[in-house]
């Protein structure tokens, strides 16, 4: 088979995988009438409220792509790498990730961001105030973000590493940033 249409192969299952991977996030009960249409499903998360379920961020029904993106590249990195200074900022794939490397990593995964930057860096990013998916806070020394109503931190979340977390932790001191309609 000559590359090309190894390539175009290789495309077409991929966007295959991708439908099947779809498919089995679609609840399993449909929208019934009186309902508004929502249908709804335990391993799905309420419209504009992320769930959290082993650790792991579960992107809500009504939630854009590149939110979904970010939640997906968050939960790579959630409780399964370790913590260290500086982590990821040379590249964004890293053995460890810091507070501003693990927001970076995620923010890249939505292509909300291009190259990773510090926290001091993220005071400045995209525009103040809170956004409506996701809000980053940052200040010289830390940076977190909140994503569809929970909290994406390497401090104050169970283990070590980035991880993901239902409580709040206070915000004043830190810059609100956000992009876009997110």
């Amino acid at each position: 088979m000559p590359t090309h249409e190894k390539a175009r192969a290789h495309t077409k299952l991929k966007a295959t995988l991708a439908v099947i991977a779809a498919l089995a996030l679609v609840p399993a009960t449909l929208a019934q009438a009186g309902d508004g249409g929502t249908g709804t499903s335990s391993s799905q998360a309420r419209p504009g409220k992320a769930k959290l379920v082993h650790g792991k961020a579960i992107a809500p029904s009504n939630a854009p792509a590149r939110v979904v993106r970010v939640i997906d590249a968050a939960n790579r990195i959630a409780k399964g790498t370790d913590y260290c200074y500086g982590g990821g900022h040379a590249s964004f794939k890293s053995k460890c990730y810091d507070c501003s490397g693990s927001v970076s990593y995620a923010l890249h995964g939505g292509r909300l961001l291009r190259r990773p930057m510090a926290s001091g860096d993220l005071m400045h990013w995209g525009h103040g105030h809170r956004g409506k998916w996701i809000t980053v806070f940052a200040n010289a020394g830390h940076a977190y973000m909140t994503v569809a109503g929970l909290r994406f931190d390497t401090s104050m979340t169970k283990g070590s590493g980035p991880g993901w977390s239902r409580e709040m932790r206070p915000s004043s001191g830190y810059k609100k940033r956000h992009k876009g309609r997110f």
